[in-house]
């Protein structure tokens, strides 16, 4: 599930080339169409797989307050599914108990399958597929996030351990929290990239009521807008846990995690943030 996001056709890349047979599925999918709002459409996903990969996405986080995730975790173990890998957030440590995310992980938990939590902190990938690409491309990191710290996780890293995850034994029952090796702030980042571009990057510190004016503007819808600014807020803020340094990695890998700089070098190299289109 989600099988075309940022993590997930990594994941779907990574089992074509071990030879497993994989289907991506999500929501745009013509060829296979899942979404948890929909019944209709689990159990020609589910159909003779033993194993998932789970991403709910933002906007169905909800779900899970409903029961619904619950109710399609049972119906997949009823499918014959044997082991869900669930992408959660490093922000369940400290969220709430009704955090959506909480929630769905205690759901996989009653599901009856063996089960994997990854909690990765924000992706690298960031500010190359998503969220703050538009300000790398503009020369200046407009963000409601402080003198904040985030501990950026490389989203190869999270496909490589859903994929450990999904194939291998020894992973049942693991909480694995995703980071990189070490936290850094907005400014440093701007200058990494801007250093690898040949360009100049910014970090303007930005009030949060610009920022959510901001994201009205580029036209998302009021909800999307005040969700991602308190994201951003709770980054400078400290209370979203996604300036620790965790292990997770290296316990499910036996490997270190990628340095930011080095994501930064690889993609820099692609030339997207010089404008060039993939």
């Amino acid at each position: 599930m989600g099988g075309t996001g940022k993590t997930g056709r990594r994941v779907v890349l990574r089992l074509e080339h071990m030879g497993w047979p994989v289907r991506a599925a999500s929501p745009s999918n013509v060829s296979f169409p899942m979404d948890l709002a929909d019944r209709t459409t689990w159990a020609p996903a589910l159909r003779d797989i033993s194993a998932v990969y789970l991403m709910v996405p933002s906007t169905q986080a909800h779900l899970a307050t409903q029961g619904i995730l619950g109710e399609f975790l049972s119906t997949a173990a009823s499918a014959g599914v044997r082991r869900v890998v669930l992408l959660s957030g490093i922000g369940v440590r400290v969220a709430d108990e009704d955090f959506p995310l909480k929630i769905a992980e205690r759901e996989l938990r009653a599901a009856g399958v063996e089960w994997t939590v990854l909690r990765p902190t924000w992706f690298s990938q960031n500010f190359s597929e998503s969220y703050w690409l538009s300000d790398v491309l503009a020369g200046a990191l407009r963000l409601p996030v402080g003198k904040g710290e985030v501990s950026f996780i490389d989203a190869e890293d999270i496909a490589d351990v859903a994929v450990a995850a999904l194939t291998q034994q020894g992973h049942a029952g693991q909480v694995y929290d995703l980071t990189g090796p070490r936290a850094i702030g907005f400014a440093e980042v701007g200058d990494l990239i801007g250093r690898a571009t040949g360009r100049t990057i910014r970090y303007v510190e930005t009030h949060q009521q610009a920022y959510t004016e901001r994201l009205l503007n580029e036209g998302l819808p009021a909800r999307v807008a005040n969700a991602r600014t308190v994201l951003h807020v709770a980054i400078g803020e400290g209370r979203d846990g996604s300036g620790a340094v965790a292990d997770g990695v290296v316990r499910a890998l036996g490997r270190p995690p990628r340095a930011f700089e080095d994501y930064v070098s690889a993609t820099a190299a692609t030339g997207c943030w010089n404008g060039k289109r993939p």
